[in-house]
């Protein structure tokens, strides 16, 4: 008798990890002395964790501090600084019993679902949209509407299309900045997208990781200060650089502050401690951290202008992150295969824009500008090479 496979098994692959492994296979393959790949297709900065974040994990290491368990909702000393950091980024008074340090911002995602929502509920997301979002969601049986944005719309969800929604969903998730267009919502856009979800009893979901890493184009906002119904995401892997450490939080409106910590309780028990003393020393490391943005800055000034030089001509307004949605259309319908042709021939790893809309995704691909900044400065040139070759020899190979 076949044994029975539970439907989460069907989640379907998160393609930027394939685009992983075939840029190491790639650079591992490389003779000595030739250009290395240039890493556009994963959304992890370049940097390492601040050194002030090294130097508390080291000391506590070297004092033999005991690292067990913390509470299910981390140090308190972290989250009353991460309370801090909305009054002093914010001016939002958020208490400290409020926020729930998570493992990741990926851990806080099935928090706040299983909290909020049954399975057979409806959550509304713009896509294109961060893959996980709906995967997570359809693997604890929730169903996603996806809101089709584009250009018009800033790539971003619009009231007009809440408002179309009939019946409305039982939620909502946005991202400002967003992953994979950079876009961002006006703090005005956001309030009035949170007030119509307070109303209408659609519990909002306001993904903010990339916060912080804004160019001056959309002041930022948290839903945190805007609506006492939903759940503001954040984490320490983007601004903060520390992907690797695991640690993100939640601020929780005060009737899921139980519900998600009793899940937490039980899926969890908690974030790393020693990752979440280094996070708390990390949010003292401005400069450095700033030091970082301005990098990112000129990168994505580099590319801007170098871009369309090469043959990209039509890319989403980068407010924030770190990322790149260029329409390929013009090029390939086949966007999967022409980042595994430019991948192998010029060199140049990127993230086919399928992971992000299965429906639209063939025309598009994300670039990521969070690598070294040298590389990222010579990227446009050594795409433009290869665009010129494969114009002289084909126009369209998927034709």
């Amino acid at each position: 008798m076949a044994l029975k496979i539970g439907r989460g098994a069907a989640a379907p692959p998160f393609l930027v990890m394939d685009v992983i492994a075939a840029a190491n296979a790639r650079a591992a393959a490389l003779p000595p002395g030739t250009p290395g790949v240039i890493r556009m297709e994963v959304g992890q900065p370049g940097t390492g964790a601040p050194r002030g974040a090294a130097e508390a994990a080291i000391r506590a290491l070297r004092a033999g501090a005991p690292l067990g368990y913390t509470e299910a909702f981390g140090l308190r000393s972290l989250r009353e600084r991460i309370a801090r950091h909305y009054a002093e980024r914010y001016g939002a008074t958020v208490p400290a019993e409020r926020v729930a340090v998570t493992v990741g911002a990926s851990g806080a995602f099935p928090l706040a679902f299983l909290a909020a929502f049954d399975p057979g509920d409806r959550v509304a997301m713009a896509s294109p949209y961060y893959p996980p979002y709906a995967n997570i969601l359809t693997a604890l049986g929730m169903r996603p509407v996806l809101l089709p944005c584009d250009a018009a719309t800033r790539w971003q969800p619009t009231l007009p299309m809440l408002e179309a929604l009939d019946p409305p969903p039982d939620g909502l998730i946005v991202a400002s900045p967003c992953n994979p267009a950079g876009t961002m919502l006006a703090p005005a856009e956001l309030a009035a997208i949170a007030r119509w979800c307070h109303a209408n009893g659609v519990r909002l979901i306001s993904d903010e990781i990339y916060h912080g890493l804004t160019y001056g184009t959309v002041p930022e906002a948290t839903a945190a200060a805007l609506s006492d119904s939903a759940l503001a995401v954040n984490s320490f892997s983007k601004y903060w650089s520390m992907t690797g450490w695991r640690v993100g939080w939640m601020v929780l409106p005060e009737d899921l502050v139980r519900p998600v910590e009793r899940l937490a309780q039980n899926m969890f028990i908690s974030a790393p401690h020693i990752a979440q003393l280094a996070a708390e020393a990390a949010m003292d490391c401005t400069g450095e951290l700033e030091a970082n943005r301005a990098a990112y800055a000129r990168s994505r000034a580099a590319l801007l202008a170098g871009l369309p030089r090469a043959g990209l001509t039509s890319i989403a307004a980068a407010d924030g992150a770190f990322y790149l949605w260029c329409d390929v259309g013009h090029l390939t319908n086949d966007s999967a295969r022409f980042c595994a042709e430019m991948l192998e021939q010029a060199g140049i790893a990127a993230t086919t824009g399928l992971d992000f809309d299965r429906e639209r995704g063939a025309r598009f691909l994300r670039l990521s500008y969070c690598g070294p900044e040298a590389e990222m400065a010579e990227a446009p040139e050594r795409l433009a090479r290869w665009l010129a070759g494969r114009a002289g020899g084909r126009s369209r190979p998927e034709a």
